[in-house]
């Protein structure tokens, strides 16, 4: 572009090749320098240390985007002659890659919010009832007699109809035994967000035994779902026997069919009580049924991280993805895998 601009304007003046050079190679206010320095070294052939540059001093303030004292630091600002540079940070873009472990109670709340904006949809399924459709498919042999009756018997236009699509089911299910403590208590929220923000979703939840919080989780009001959910589950913070609470799950719900078809997702750091061959055991019967299965481990992000855990080592070869879950970013990725998980099994 600053090529073609030459081309239209010469070369010969020097005003007209900077302002030529500058509108089209400078793309930020804080280059502006830079470049002048640059155009000098070469118009005038001078050396780019030789080119004076004025120091100033420039005061600093943070402030946040919820500051509640930006009129105080404004006034404050003003009442000094020294120019004053203000920057500000999101705490909610902190928030969004802070671990879990790490969150208070606020913090928590925020995550709640702020975790009720995704959207856990999967890829939709094949649905056995039909719908009219433009082309194709199968005949709508009424609702072309109806429209021929309208037409004095001739069957002018003909009407169509094939299979719609529905959604595929989410199954959550939450680890909440003793090592899962830091972080069960944000994932709980992220099972409520998805049971509360879309229909056909199932959530249970592991430890010494399985149990079921669909029906407590499917509350709008996030303290009265969770306040449920906590009286519910009965063995919170205790020990972990994911083998056998899925032989459950297999054995009453997910072989028989809630599990068929849908998107399983396990959110657990692979720390396991029992006996990891019963685990493995159960993880393939429930591969074979699902759509896709996902495992959610919070562990995932420490540096250096290996499955060396023998309850995860038992269960990743029957896992289609493995995936982080520590933050909030990690749980926008996992909402991302859910709607783009592969189709390679119908």
């Amino acid at each position: 572009m600053f090529v073609e601009a030459l081309g239209k304007v010469g070369i010969a003046e020097r005003q007209t090749v900077y302002w030529a050079a500058r509108s089209t190679l400078v793309h930020h206010p804080e280059d502006l320098d830079l470049f002048d320095r640059a155009f000098a070294v070469f118009w005038d052939r001078a050396r780019a240390n030789t080119v004076e540059e004025e120091t100033e001093v420039v005061n600093i303030t943070l402030a946040t985007d919820d500051d509640s004292d930006d009129d105080d630091a404004d006034d404050a600002a003003s009442a000094s002659d020294d120019p004053t540079l203000t920057l500000r940070f999101s705490p909610i873009e902190v928030l969004r890659n802070k671990d879990f472990g790490a969150y208070d109670d606020d913090e928590l709340e925020q995550a709640q919010q702020l975790m009720s904006r995704l959207r856990f949809v999967g890829p939709p399924r094949r649905s056995f009832r039909y719908g009219p459709t433009t082309g194709g498919g199968r005949p709508d042999l009424r609702k072309t007699l109806r429209s021929a009756i309208r037409a004095g018997g001739e069957p002018i236009r003909r009407h169509w109809r094939e299979p719609g699509d529905r959604l595929r089911r989410l199954v959550l299910l939450l680890d909440v035994s003793g090592s899962m403590e830091p972080y069960a208590r944000a994932m709980l929220r992220f099972v409520h967000a998805a049971v509360a923000g879309r229909q056909r979703v199932e959530a249970f939840s592991l430890g010494t035994r399985l149990t079921r919080v669909t029906k407590e989780l499917n509350s709008r009001d996030p303290d009265l779902a969770l306040k449920q959910a906590g009286e519910r589950v009965q063995d919170w913070s205790g020990g972990t026997r994911l083998g056998e609470c899925l032989r459950r799950f297999n054995d009453e719900w997910g072989v028989r069919g809630m599990a068929r078809g849908a998107i399983v997702v396990i959110l657990s750091d692979g720390w396991d009580r029992g006996d990891p061959a019963v685990l493995g055991e159960q993880m393939c019967r429930l591969q074979r049924v699902t759509y896709d299965l996902i495992w959610v481990n919070p562990l995932k992000v420490t540096p250096g991280y290996a499955p060396l855990a023998r309850g995860m080592a038992a269960a990743l070869p029957y896992v289609d993805h493995f995936v982080e879950g520590h933050s909030l970013a990690a749980m926008e990725e996992l909402a991302s895998v859910i709607a783009g998980v592969s189709s390679r099994r119908s």
